[in-house]
């Protein structure tokens, strides 16, 4: 028997030389059994056995598992600390006080102290600018406190209501300045009140050289009334070209507030032609109640009918009852002259309802 593969293995190389060495020998019978079962071990000494290999095991799949990272609030870091200013004390100023006088209007009083009317409401609570009370204190704004009521309520200036003003003169006063004097009327159907006029010196080339404002003497203008004014320059302007003169301030009039059943009577007058007039009359309350605040506005005019004068007096009782009378005294000194001729208007208030 010839075995084509070669053994491999110890025990198998063994066999192989014992079956080479007895090939011609003779065998038992009862070997012939065993030598059988030896042949198929023989056979299989030629042949190699592969072991299968021990399978790899996968690898056991990792799960992925989100885990979301909380990030916490950064950590805030306290400021440093700054101490409380220290506070400064406020020094207040005093207060400038007004008190009214006879005669005196709410405009006069703002253009002594160079404010406007508005702020003297503002600062005072006055709702109508046309009463004032004779003794009444108002308190005075100062120029910053003006400042910011201007700039927090900035309003135009309103276009005066329309004057004509007629009757002017200009004269040297006697400390060097320069007088203008003269008249408005009130062409209009309305009355009007705080009337304030300006004039106007300009040059060959129409510059302004100087200009001075002033009310006129009347609180209240009726219509196709006039009412004089007189106004000067502290120092002589010099040679001027022209003139204007005009009005810079004119509104409708609260008549409820004025008493105008007041008649003036028996003028008369006396005096040096060119240095002053004593002029006398009286003033009667023709109407139903009592006037109070009674006054006098006195005009007088050469013979060209220039106002060459003019002045406001209180007569002797400046409460008059109704059907009362009082009686008046005053001294005109002319800045020209001779006056041909005098007028009088008297002009009063209505007494105040007494508070409840």
């Amino acid at each position: 028997m010839n075995l084509q593969a070669a053994p491999s293995g110890p025990r198998a190389s063994l066999v192989c030389k014992l079956l080479n060495g007895r090939r011609s020998a003779r065998v038992l019978p009862g070997v012939i059994g065993a030598l059988a079962l030896v042949a198929l071990l023989a056979a299989a000494c030629g042949q190699v056995i592969t072991l299968e290999p021990t399978p790899t095991p996968e690898p056991t799949a990792t799960l992925a598992v989100a885990v979301e990272v909380a990030t916490l609030p950064p950590t805030s870091t306290p400021a440093p600390y700054t101490p409380a200013p220290t506070a400064t004390p406020t020094i207040t100023p005093t207060p400038v006080i007004h008190t009214i006088l006879s005669g005196e209007s709410l405009l006069g009083v703002a253009g002594q102290y160079g404010v406007s009317v508005a702020a003297l409401q503002d600062a005072n609570g006055i709702l109508d600018p046309r009463f004032l009370q004779v003794g009444q204190q108002l308190v005075i704004p100062r120029p910053e406190e003006v400042e910011e009521v201007t700039d927090a309520n900035s309003t135009p200036t309103p276009t005066p209501l329309a004057v004509e003003v007629q009757n002017v003169y200009f004269n040297e006063s006697n400390v060097g300045g320069l007088w203008v004097l003269g008249e408005v009327l009130n062409p209009g159907a309305e009355s009007l009140e705080q009337v304030r006029v300006g004039v106007s010196l300009l040059d060959a080339s129409n510059a302004e050289i100087a200009r001075v404002e002033g009310l006129v003497a009347l609180d209240l203008v009726d219509p196709g009334q006039d009412a004089p004014f007189a106004v000067t320059f502290g120092e002589n302007p010099g040679a001027f070209d022209r003139y204007r003169v005009f009005a810079t301030h004119a509104v409708a009039a609260y008549v409820g507030s004025y008493y105008r059943d007041l008649e003036v009577t028996d003028i008369q007058s006396q005096g040096e032609r060119y240095a002053s007039y004593t002029v006398t009359g009286k003033v009667r309350n023709t109407g139903p109640e009592d006037a109070v605040d009674v006054q006098v506005v006195l005009t007088a005019y050469d013979p060209l009918g220039r106002v060459i004068a003019m002045r406001k007096v209180t007569p002797e009782y400046n409460v008059i009852p109704r059907g009362g009378e009082s009686a008046f005294t005053a001294v005109l000194a002319p800045v020209g002259g001779p006056a041909e001729r005098f007028a009088a208007v008297a002009q009063g208030r209505r007494q105040e309802a007494p508070q409840p």
